[in-house]
């Protein structure tokens, strides 16, 4: 069921939103080649305990897992498309990193994700990328109270098919509250005038997921939350939480 939320909770969901865009700018002006997916959720974490917030993501067990999440970001790299968990690896110059984080505040989540390359970037990386940003900013166009669920996920799957890229199945944005992942589900394609009406008081977190090739398919990895493009070819991820409001669509994620 999906829980509108009143003016206040979306202003207290505001302040957990700044917290995930802070920590999301910590990690990407800590990352460089060398360091460690470990070192950037360190970052994360320095910013989250100073903020005095928790981590939706640390612990996190939904279904399909086999085991908690351990990390407060998540952090996927090249062909990891999300759900990349932080290890030992360390950057190398031309890595397409994106980053998921989100954070507990006051009792309310925010959600956040950010794609970027390390050192010399690729082009056909920045395009992806671009895309990714393009695709989420016309998700967040389309949250307008009077929609429905079906015309965001067209938003963003026009912008992906229409720039050539690959789209996970199964995979995409969710409503946001006192839990990270609510009612309803917002796919990244689907056919506009469908779905659950936008209504004043929803909050969702919108998140396009790109494949470069173009493929859908994608794999699961050995550890149980990575998924992989089945072609080896990168992936990109943008996420913004937004509120549905009479005045339009608020992003709570950004600085």
């Amino acid at each position: 069921m999906v829980q509108l939320k009143t003016d206040t909770s979306i202003e207290e969901m505001r302040e957990a939103g700044r917290v995930v865009a802070q920590a999301l700018t910590a990690v990407r002006e800590r990352a460089a080649v060398g360091v460690s997916l470990l070192d950037l959720d360190k970052a994360a974490r320095r910013v989250l305990k100073e903020a005095g917030a928790g981590s939706p993501f640390l612990n996190y067990r939904p279904s399909f897992a086999t085991t908690p999440f351990p990390a407060v970001i998540c952090a996927s790299v090249n062909d990891a498309i999300v759900h990349g968990i932080p290890d030992e690896y360390r950057l190398r110059d031309g890595d397409l990193v994106s980053i998921d984080c989100g954070a507990t505040l006051g009792g309310w989540v925010g959600d956040s994700a950010i794609s970027f390359t390390v050192g010399t970037p690729r082009p056909e990386d920045a395009r992806l990328i671009a895309t990714a940003e393009e695709a989420l900013e016309a998700g967040i166009a389309a949250a307008v109270v009077g929609n429905r669920i079906g015309d965001i996920a067209h938003a963003v799957g026009r912008v992906c098919r229409g720039a050539g890229y690959g789209i996970p199945e199964g995979f995409g944005g969710h409503g946001v509250g006192r839990s990270m992942h609510e009612d309803p589900s917002v796919p990244n394609e689907g056919r506009p005038g469908r779905g659950v009406p936008l209504r004043h008081g929803m909050v969702l977190a919108i998140e396009p997921m790109l494949i470069g090739s173009g493929r859908d398919d994608y794999y699961e990895a050995s550890d149980g939350w990575t998924l992989r493009t089945s072609d080896g070819s990168r992936a990109a991820h943008a996420e913004h939480t937004v509120a549905i409001t009479d005045a339009g669509p608020r992003i709570l994620t950004r600085l």
